[in-house]
């Protein structure tokens, strides 16, 4: 554990300037890159929070609002907690930004988020690690496929539609992969079931990629959000357990 230094952060891209947030020891010494891609809700305080977890442990890293064309963060209006049952206007709000994010997009922006973070002295030299939670898993994925010259790891939890039978499926970059891959699916996810499961660890084995994934029994969709009703304490701290360990192989 140390000390954390934090601030928001703009990183330019091709289509604007993305707000983000970024987290380092205080120590001001260039530590090794995380790429944090969040969840449908988007940057938060809780996001920070665990970007600061990540820093306590000796990394640098950045959160960026992906939504940014919809303009800087909050993008949407949350409660203090997040129950979607209770609150389903929400995802009439979310569906739309969440879907005008294409493929295309994301990874355009997703080099920009990698150059800027090889421009800074708070990162050291070298690729980087990436781990993204729902949507984001899906975003760490393709990152890894479209970048793998810059992406030495990365981690996916409770991510959804991740081996799907569309052309443009996520799992379908896995040729493309030379990082190491770490994936905790939730067993009660329907956006992540078992046999999206096998295609897309077939798919990485057929690849030669290394990976591993496990299947966190009881956890839904979204457990290492603690300020959501999907919350799970015990999977949470599974993941953060797998998440460190891959990271402390990788750098």
């Amino acid at each position: 554990m140390t000390s954390v230094q934090a601030t928001d952060v703009d990183v330019r891209t091709d289509d604007g300037v993305a707000d983000a947030y970024l987290a380092h020891p205080g120590d001001g010494l260039p530590r090794p890159g995380v790429l944090l891609y969040q969840d449908a809700f988007g940057l938060r305080p809780h996001l920070r929070s665990m970007a600061d977890r990540l820093a306590e442990a000796g990394y640098t890293v950045l959160v960026p609002n992906v939504f940014y064309r919809h303009g800087r963060s909050p993008v949407f209006e949350l409660p203090e907690f997040i129950d979607p049952a209770a609150r389903p206007e929400l995802w009439e709000k979310i569906v739309p930004v969440l879907q005008s994010l294409t493929p295309d997009l994301a990874m355009r922006d997703a080099g920009a988020y990698l150059r800027w973070m090889a421009e800074r002295p708070e990162v050291a030299d070298g690729p980087v690690a990436l781990t993204g939670y729902c949507m984001g898993a899906r975003l760490a994925l393709r990152t890894a496929g479209a970048y793998p010259d810059r992406v030495a790891a990365a981690a996916g939890f409770h991510g959804g539609q991740l081996a799907t039978d569309a052309p443009d499926s996520p799992h379908l970059v896995a040729e493309h992969i030379t990082a190491e891959l770490y994936f905790g699916h939730a067993d009660a996810d329907q956006s992540m079931p078992p046999e999206q499961m096998e295609r897309l660890a077939d798919a990485l084995t057929a690849a030669g990629v290394r990976h591993r994934y496990e299947v966190y029994e009881g956890a839904h969709h979204g457990y290492t959000q603690a300020d959501t009703s999907a919350y799970d304490e015990a999977a949470a701290e599974r993941h953060w357990a797998a998440l460190l360990e891959l990271l402390k192989r990788t750098f």
